[in-house]
């Protein structure tokens, strides 16, 4: 690889400014009874790029997508160079923080935050007498 390609390589993978604008992945979330389920699209973003964070009751995810250059091609241009993802959420109190599970698979970030034991359905068993 020349020097030229290696700064190209660079500037599609160095890491933003804390002030660039971040886009907002698109994200699903469902609930059921023991808990919600955020599904979160982030294209080309790989694992060691990927920020998952609980701070309190925020959840912040963010993620830099990096843009592949094969050896001996250089990037010459790009609609966007090298997309940033940033979303918060404030979550409830019945939720456990503690507990959240992440998977990524193929850009797909999937979290799996589980209601808070007292905060789960359950059923009261009445006696007679």
């Amino acid at each position: 690889m020349n020097e030229q390609s290696r700064v190209a390589s660079r500037e599609v993978q160095r890491k933003p400014n804390v002030s660039a604008t971040a886009l907002l992945p698109p994200i699903d979330v469902v609930e059921d009874e023991m808990g919600i389920t955020l599904i979160a699209d982030l294209p080309g973003v790989s694992k060691d790029r990927l920020g998952v964070k609980v701070n309190g009751d925020n959840l912040l995810i963010e993620g830099e997508a990096s843009t592949p250059v094969p050896d001996g091609m250089e990037l010459l241009y790009a609609e966007i160079p090298a997309p940033y993802y940033r979303r918060s959420f404030t979550l409830s109190r019945e939720l456990d923080p503690s507990k959240i599970e992440a998977k990524l698979k193929d850009g797909v970030l999937e979290l799996r935050i589980p209601k808070a034991e007292e905060a789960k359905p359950r059923r009261i068993e009445v006696t007679v007498g």
